[in-house]
């Protein structure tokens, strides 16, 4: 068996870096108001600690992105939503 220095062998197969198109749920589903009093919509955009999961993660608009900022800050202020939270979820 000769090695050839074209014939390149790989013990696990190329992984190939396919990520999925990110959309702003909101923009599609025609939402222009971001309502604070639903709380548990609004638990979905946090992490566990009770922090604002970032545009690059939710694939958010940035227009929409500082309404849910405000949204939550409001949420948080009403006592909807803890400030901070171990193990929110």
């Amino acid at each position: 068996m000769s090695t050839n220095p074209n014939d390149v062998r790989y013990l696990n197969p190329i992984q190939i870096d396919t990520q999925r198109q990110k959309f702003c749920r909101f923009t599609k589903a025609g939402i222009k108001y971001i309502d604070y009093k639903n709380a548990d919509f609004l638990l979905s955009l946090c992490n566990e600690q009770g922090k604002v999961l970032p545009r690059r993660l939710t694939g958010t608009s940035q227009k929409n992105q500082r309404k849910v900022a405000q949204a939550i800050k409001k949420a948080r202020h009403l006592a909807l939503l803890p400030y901070v939270a171990d193990g929110l979820k």
